[in-house]
């Protein structure tokens, strides 16, 4: 095995499956919706500076023939929404990723495809139109590729993956808001680093995107423009920020865009307004992350999603997100 063993033991596993089974006979036709937002392969994740922003993509394989070995369909928001609407009794299970990376494209849609079920893309136009500096990206780039790196007039040793990952998450830290992009390009001139190469290493393009466009397991959604959080906007700028994305999506890969997910998305990242402007930018769902479970009625325009990252390599923790338990706790613990 590749490692899964030691997160991901049998035992644990069946006797969540178990809980989730006594689960599934007195409340059936619950939806469980997953999010993320990179994978990796197992033989590169380790090495990823900010490799907890990643999937492994062995555990997302691993998960995939879990669910469907367990009797889970997975589908489409869509179908979600018409499941939800019906009560219709059989659990569901999506699959999400939000912004739209390369590797999306380069290695997530194959392994749907794989396995014959849908995932869900939620794209920010500002990535293949180019426009949206995707620093984080391009910073661990340079990071992973170079030993040393120069920063405020001296040089940085970043020889080892732990040297690589404190910086990374400093200028992070540093960086984050919206002078991040300047900070970035500073960094690169002084690097001589291409901003431009770096993007595109890293974005999906409108080509690949056509390519998707018509693919049965491939479902496209909005993700705003630039990826701002939508609270902090005045209500036009956020408007602006939610139909020009389904617009710009509809006219360059001529597809309707029905879904949308907010960027960050916990609650204090989007509100009552916000929703709104969901439904009146032409959305007939918007997903958030705060944790927990589709059932009949759910609100669509307050859809929960499942976050998972790096960090989440583990069959028995999906188990609980998918029987409600974390949704539960991140209540408990005013994680939402």
């Amino acid at each position: 095995m590749n490692g899964l063993a030691s997160h991901s033991t049998a035992a644990p596993t069946l006797f969540l499956r178990a809980i989730g089974q006594l689960g599934d006979f007195v409340q059936a036709g619950r939806g469980c919706l997953f999010t993320f937002h990179r994978a990796a392969p197992a033989s590169v994740w380790a090495e990823l500076p900010n490799r907890d922003f990643y999937l492994d993509l062995d555990f997302l394989d691993a998960l995939l023939r879990h669910l469907v070995s367990s009797g889970r369909d997975i589908v489409t928001i869509e179908e979600a929404l018409r499941r939800s609407a019906s009560g219709n009794a059989r659990n569901y299970v999506n699959f999400s990723v939000d912004d739209c990376y390369r590797d999306t494209y380069e290695l997530v849609i194959p392994l749907f495809r794989r396995h014959r079920v849908p995932v869900t893309i939620f794209l920010t136009t500002g990535i293949p139109d180019g426009t949206l500096p995707m620093w984080q990206a391009g910073l661990e780039q340079i990071l992973r590729d170079r030993s040393s790196v120069m920063l405020e007039g001296a040089q940085v040793d970043t020889a080892t993956y732990e040297q690589k990952r404190q910086l990374f998450e400093a200028l992070s830290r540093e960086w984050d808001g919206p002078r991040a992009g300047e900070f970035y390009a500073a960094f690169c001139a002084v690097n001589g680093a291409d901003t431009e190469a770096l993007h595109w290493q890293h974005a999906m393009s409108w080509e690949m995107l056509e390519r998707v466009a018509g693919d049965p397991y491939v479902e496209i959604g909005g993700h705003t423009i630039s990826h701002p959080r939508i609270s902090s906007l005045a209500d036009a700028d956020a408007f602006h920020e939610l139909e020009g994305c389904r617009k710009r999506i509809e006219e360059r890969l001529s597809v309707p865009v029905r879904h949308f997910a907010f960027p960050y998305g916990r609650s204090g990242d989007c509100g009552g307004r916000d929703f709104a402007l969901a439904r009146k930018a032409g959305y007939a769902s918007a997903a958030t992350t705060t944790k927990g479970l589709v059932r009949k009625g759910t609100d669509p325009l307050r859809l929960p999603r499942n976050t998972l990252n790096g960090q989440h390599r583990s069959l028995p923790l999906a188990e609980l997100h998918l029987t409600g338990v974390t949704g539960i706790a991140a209540k408990v613990l005013n994680r939402v």
